[in-house]
């Protein structure tokens, strides 16, 4: 006679939680600070605001480094919240797989494109 203390559990994509939570916030906060960065370069900027004064702003080798780590991280930010919510609220797997595999394929499309704008100034 066996004893069943509970059901098993199943855990799909296991061992995220933490990993996941910490990269989100972390992504975050430096989408935060190279807001405020850009922030203050426009509001400290002379004249009127205009493609020379961006084009400006983001010619600078550092400043183009920046966005492009920037936009990585934002890609990242995105892929992990729309992945847990796939996970979380769509229950077929075939639907889940199709929708994952659109978002990658869209968050690198819509990355490489920016990173284009950003080296082509």
């Amino acid at each position: 006679m066996s004893v069943n203390y509970g059901s098993k559990r199943i855990v799909v994509g296991a061992h995220y939680g933490v990993r996941d939570w910490l990269a989100q916030r972390i992504t975050a906060a430096l989408m935060a600070l190279f807001t405020l960065l850009l922030l203050a370069q426009v509001i400290f900027s002379k004249g009127p605001i205009g493609y020379d004064k961006w084009a400006g702003i983001f010619s600078s080798q550092w400043m183009k480094v920046l966005t492009f780590t920037i936009i990585i991280a934002l890609a990242y930010h995105v892929w992990v919240g729309m992945r847990d919510i796939w996970m979380d609220y769509i229950k077929p797997v075939g639907s889940r797989l199709a929708l994952q595999v659109f978002t990658m394929v869209w968050l690198l499309a819509c990355a490489g494109w920016g990173i284009q704008v950003l080296w082509r100034l």
